[in-house]
């Protein structure tokens, strides 16, 4: 992938979206001249590489993470999550998103470090703040979201299940975790402060510095997620809670306004210096040397 600024991007201060309140006045209007739009498509890449399915069920738009098994992130991959991510916050006919993955192994195991790896730093300062642009508009949206985790949900796979507004895991050995730390880098500041406000903190303590994975379980107990159920009803359960929380849209909303407000104007005040903090981090001789013993891994 080439170098340059994407489209409607700009490096430095997030820029503000519509207010919640203009959301929460039009909220359900539905539009008799809008085109009808498929049940179900899928969305490819530069290279012609699938990145995303999304699948209409109902007044839920179920959005699938679908980049090979491992749903590794790339500026492509997350690009392509981005768009499909505004479509369904702008259809006026989807109450509720859910955001899976397209096979029950593995939800996403993070950042596609090879790729960044061979990156300029130039590239990989564009990829994280898309990237952190991406899980704050998933956090702020004002429809509900629900994560059905059917696989491992590992480092950024973890940051797109906690910005969603619940969780929803597979029993078994599903494991979840945070685990920058164990790569010379720290979890990035969004993440870093849903987790001190849903876990507490010093169970936030242990997740963010340790680096370690918990099982569905483990999960449960600490409050990092809401439901364990079995792998064939994660999904189908998934649904029914964002088409019931999306029933009453105009309250949800404002409900999600008072809960996330304090975290999205924290972000937004400090996303470039906190930003540069990262990627100062991300290319210490230390982080370098960790993350190519990472890459052997993939």
């Amino acid at each position: 992938m080439g170098g340059g600024r994407l489209p409607g991007y700009q490096v430095g201060k997030i820029k503000m979206r519509p207010g919640w309140a203009a959301f929460a006045c039009t909220a359900g209007v539905e539009s008799a001249a809008r085109k009808k739009r498929p049940l179900f498509r899928r969305s490819r890449g530069l290279e012609g590489g699938l990145m995303i399915e999304v699948e209409h069920q109902g007044r839920v738009a179920v959005l699938k993470l679908a980049r090979d098994v491992a749903n590794a992130l790339n500026l492509d991959h997350v690009t392509h999550l981005a768009n499909a991510l505004e479509e369904a916050k702008r259809d006026p006919e989807v109450h509720g998103i859910v955001l899976t993955s397209a096979n029950d192994k593995i939800f996403s195991l993070g950042f596609d470090i090879p790729w960044l790896h061979g990156a300029t730093q130039e590239r990989v300062g564009q990829f994280f703040r898309f990237f952190n642009r991406t899980c704050l508009d998933l956090y702020t949206s004002p429809k509900p979201t629900v994560a059905a985790i059917t696989g491992h949900a590992i480092a950024g796979g973890t940051i797109l299940a906690l910005c969603c507004d619940y969780r929803f895991i597979a029993e078994g050995r599903k494991l979840m975790g945070l685990n920058e730390i164990k790569l010379g880098v720290p979890v990035p500041y969004l993440p870093d402060c849903i987790a001190r406000q849903l876990l507490g903190v010093v169970k936030a303590r242990e997740v963010l510095e340790t680096g370690d994975f918990y099982p569905a379980e483990d999960l449960l107990r600490m409050g990092m997620v809401d439901h364990v159920l079995p792998v064939e009803g994660v999904l189908p359960k998934s649904v029914e809670k964002a088409d019931r929380l999306g029933s009453a849209l105009k309250a949800f909303s404002l409900i999600k306004k008072n809960r996330v407000e304090v975290i999205e104007a924290q972000v937004r005040e400090h996303d470039e210096e906190k930003a540069r903090a990262f990627l100062e981090c991300w290319f210490s001789p230390e982080a370098q040397e960790r993350l190519k013993e990472a890459i052997k891994k993939f």
